[in-house]
Parts: structure tokens; C-alpha cells; sequence
């Protein structure tokens, strides 16, 4: 029988309650899940659109994940079909694609990641995604499990999909709206400017799309107070920073410590 995990990123967007990860663009080491599981995250953002990392990675990383017990939470880089099923083949359960525009660009990546009847995704059953489990339930309520756990996180980050961003919340599968900031900024014309009135209106569409639906609602954050600040906006899952600017903040803070130490000395 295959394993049953502790926690399911399907189970953690049915609580409102707020959940705290990590994200992982760069270190993906054997070590990095019981380094996350340690810190106390419970869930991590795994990059594969701006880090580099392919499949033959992802699908080591998520064995390091699963070892750990912490959910994991899959970008692609491809909105595709052939990209988003195979991410949920080698046992990616929460998939963010990029750049949502509309509600049937939403539908469409559900019908992807979801076998039939709720989706077009072609059988693989025996691998990674069930743990390799052969025998056993029948196959109707295998899929019908593994439809349960896949979980999609909709990237709402350009001026289109904030103007949709309700119509894309009340599509069936989409379980999260995460809010791409950056890209949003740029999209608007006002790169880098979160203070702006034109990004701060887009926030709010996206918020209330959130909240109108009864969806989970997450971003990445940079620092405790910005995450503080989210979670009293609605925000539910807080990606607290990227992998190399945690590392290199701490590495730069202790260098220069050092430094000064041995210049006073």
C-alpha cells in the first residue's frame, strides 16, 4: 500500500490559517527537506521557471521533500500540457503556473494536471506520483485519489490577470491565487513601486478574489514584517525568502562582523 502522508498541500488550502515556507531556487541538496522540516516551514516553493532545475532534479528534490514531510509547491516554467503532467507524474502535487490571464487559461491547466472525468491528463499509474504502488485500490479510485491531491496554485502577475483574478478564483481546482509582485509592478508600469496606487488596486482585486471564493491566498515575502503584514490582509501561505538571499544575507552580515572585529583588533 502506498505511504499516506502527514500533511497534503490540498488539506493545508483548505485551512485559513496561516502557513509558513520557504523558497528553494538554488540549493537543491540532499539535506535541503530535514534543513526546512528544522527551521519549522511547512511547506517550500521549489523553482523550476527562474532556477534552471529540470526534471531528472525535481525528481530527486521531491523524494528530499517527502523524506522531510514538507509539501511542496512545483513552478514550471510551461503553461503546456506535456510540462504540466509531467511535473505531476514524477509526484509534484501543488503545481504554480505562471502568469494566469483568464479563467480559461486557469481551466485549462486544471484539465491538465486532473485525470478523467475532471481532466485530460493521460493514465500513469505505478510511479512516482503513487509511490509506485502496483495492485491494490481500483483503478477508478486511484485516479480519483490522485486528483484529490493535485493542487494548483494559479500566479496571478500581470494587469490582466488581476482584472480576472475573480473569475479565475471561481474556476473548480484552483485552489490558491499567489501573488507574483514583481511581475505584477512591471506589468503595470510601475516596476519595483508597491506602494503604488495603480499595484495596490490590483492587490485588492486579487485579495477579494481570494476571499469571494473561498481561496487560499499566498506571495513571497522578504522579510517577518512583510509576511505580518499579508497574513492581516488574508494572505494564508507566507513564502518567507529565497533560498541564496538567506544564505548570502547571513554570509555577508558575518564576513563584515568579522571584518570590522579584525580592523578594531
Amino acid at each position: 500500500m502506498a505511504a499516506v502522508k502527514v500533511r497534503s498541500l490540498a488539506a493545508l488550502t483548505r485551512s485559513q490559517s496561516p502557513k509558513i515556507g520557504h523558497y528553494v531556487g538554488e540549493f537543491a541538496t540532499p539535506g535541503i527537506g530535514h534543513l526546512l522540516a528544522s527551521a519549522g516551514c511547512e511547506f517550500v516553493f521549489f523553482d523550476m521557471e527562474h532556477s534552471g532545475f529540470g526534471f531528472e532534479t525535481l525528481k530527486q528534490v521531491l523524494r528530499y521533500f517527502e523524506a522531510a514531510d514538507i509539501p511542496a509547491i512545483v513552478r514550471t516554467p510551461s503553461k503546456d500540457y506535456d510540462g504540466i503532467a509531467r511535473l505531476c507524474d514524477a509526484g509534484a502535487e501543488g503545481i504554480m503556473a505562471p502568469m494566469i490571464g483568464d479563467s480559461d487559461e486557469a481551466a485549462r491547466i486544471v484539465h491538465h494536471m486532473k485525470y478523467p472525468p475532471a481532466g485530460g491528463r493521460g493514465v500513469a499509474l505505478g510511479i512516482a506520483h503513487d509511490n509506485f504502488q502496483h495492485g491494490g485500490a481500483p483503478v477508478a479510485e486511484r485516479l480519483e485519489n490522485a486528483n484529490r491531491r493535485t493542487t494548483f496554485f494559479a500566479l496571478i502577475e500581470t494587469r490582466e490577470g488581476a482584472e480576472n483574478a475573480d473569475e479565475i478564483a471561481a474556476i473548480p481546482g484552483v485552489d490558491c491565487l499567489w501573488v507574483g509582485h514583481f511581475d505584477l509592478s512591471v506589468s503595470l508600469g510601475v516596476p519595483g513601486q508597491f506602494d503604488h496606487p495603480d499595484y495596490l488596486e490590483a492587490l485588492n482585486l486579487i485579495v477579494a478574489a481570494a476571499k469571494n471564493h473561498d481561496r487560499s491566498l499566498g506571495r513571497l515575502v522578504a522579510s517577518p514584517q512583510e509576511g505580518l503584514h499579508d497574513i492581516e490582509q488574508g494572505f494564508d501561505f507566507i513564502c518567507y525568502g529565497t533560498d541564496t538571499a538567506i544564505y548570502q544575507g547571513a554570509l555577508i552580515h558575518g564576513i563584515s562582523a568579522l571584518k570590522d572585529a579584525a580592523r578594531i583588533g
